[in-house]
C-alpha cells in the first residue's frame, strides 16, 4: 500500500510540471500550427531566470515566501522578453510554409538558446534551494512527503483551469477559437490574426517557462535540461492528441503515472515505459485520445 501511495503522488508531482509545459507546447501547436522544438529552451530559461531572481531576492534580504513571487515574475520576464523576439522577429516570417521547415527553424532556434543560456548563465550547475521548504513536511501514515509536491499540483490544476476559461468564456478566447478552426474566415471577419499569433505564442511560452520556474527547486539547473523536457513534452502531446488541452492534461497524468511506476519497480525502465506507453496509444489511436474535431471538407 505504501509502495502505490507512493507511486501515486510522485506520478503526480511529475505530471503537475510536465502538464503546464506540455499545456504551453499543445497551446502554439494548437493556434500556430508550429510544432515547436524550441520549447524546451523557453522552459529552461525559466528555470535559470528563476535562478538568479532568487539569488537576487535573497541577497536583498526579503522573506524566504518573497521566492515564490521571484519564480512568477521570472517566468513573465522570459515572456515578455523572449516571445516579441522570436515570434515577431523570426517566426512570422515563416507562416504558411512547410511544416518541416517550421520544425527546422525552431529546432535552429533551440540550438541558438542553448548556446545564449551558456553564454550567460555558464555551464556550472546552479541550485534554488530557498522555495523548496517553504511548505515544510506533509506526513501520510509512514511516510513524509515535502510540502512542495503538492503545491505544484494545485498550481497545475489553476493553471489548467485558468487555460479553458480563457479559452471558452473570454472574448479573446472566443477569437482563438475562430481562428484554431479557419484563421482565413476568422480574417475576413475582421480578427487581427497577428495579434492572436503574437498573444498565443507569449502565452505558451510563459508556460514553459513557468514550467522550468517550478521545478527548479526541484533540480540542479545545468545545461541540457531543455533536451529532456521537449521529449517528454512531446510524448505528452502526442499520448494526449496534438492541440489539445484535455488530452494534454491527461497524457501528462499517464506520462508521470508510468514514469514513477517504473522508477520504483523496474528504474532501468524509466525511459522506456514513457516510450512503451506512447507506442501503445498510437497503435490504437494514431491521432492521440483527444483527436481534434476538424471541419470536413467538401
Amino acid at each position: 500500500m505504501a509502495l502505490l501511495l507512493t507511486i501515486l503522488i510522485d506520478g503526480l508531482t511529475y505530471a503537475s510540471w510536465l502538464f503546464i509545459v506540455a499545456l504551453g507546447l499543445t497551446l502554439v501547436f494548437g493556434i500556430l500550427k508550429i510544432l515547436n522544438v524550441a520549447h524546451g529552451s523557453f522552459y529552461a530559461l525559466g528555470a535559470y531566470a528563476t535562478a538568479s531572481m532568487v539569488a537576487l531576492f535573497t541577497s536583498m534580504q526579503l522573506a524566504p515566501a518573497f521566492s515564490l513571487v521571484a519564480m512568477l515574475l521570472a517566468a513573465v520576464v522570459v515572456a515578455a522578453l523572449v516571445a516579441p523576439l522570436c515570434e515577431r522577429g523570426l517566426l512570422r516570417m515563416f507562416y504558411g510554409r512547410d511544416e518541416v521547415l517550421l520544425v527546422l527553424v525552431t529546432f535552429a532556434l533551440f540550438l541558438i538558446m542553448e548556446d545564449v543560456t551558456k553564454l550567460i548563465w555558464g555551464v556550472n550547475p546552479l541550485y534554488v534551494a530557498d522555495p523548496y521548504m517553504l511548505f515544510g513536511m506533509i506526513e501520510m501514515g509512514a511516510l513524509s512527503y515535502v510540502g512542495y509536491d503538492f503545491m505544484l499540483v494545485l498550481v497545475a490544476l489553476v493553471v489548467g483551469v485558468s487555460v479553458w476559461w480563457g479559452l471558452n468564456r473570454t472574448r479573446f478566447g472566443k477569437l482563438v477559437l475562430a481562428v484554431i478552426h479557419s484563421e482565413e474566415i476568422a480574417a475576413s471577419m475582421g480578427v487581427n490574426v497577428s495579434r492572436v499569433y503574437a498573444l498565443a505564442f507569449s502565452v505558451g511560452i510563459f508556460l514553459a517557462a513557468l514550467g522550468g520556474a517550478l521545478t527548479a527547486p526541484m533540480i540542479s539547473v545545468q545545461p541540457g535540461v531543455s533536451v529532456g523536457v521537449i521529449i517528454i513534452s512531446f510524448a505528452v502531446v502526442i499520448i494526449g492528441g496534438l492541440g489539445s488541452i484535455p488530452g494534454a492534461a491527461v497524457g501528462a497524468l499517464i506520462v508521470g503515472l508510468a514514469r514513477s511506476a517504473a522508477v520504483h519497480v523496474w528504474p532501468v525502465a524509466e525511459l522506456f515505459s514513457i516510450y512503451l506507453v506512447m507506442a501503445v496509444v498510437l497503435m490504437f489511436r494514431p491521432e492521440g485520445l483527444f483527436q481534434r474535431v476538424q471541419a470536413r471538407k467538401i
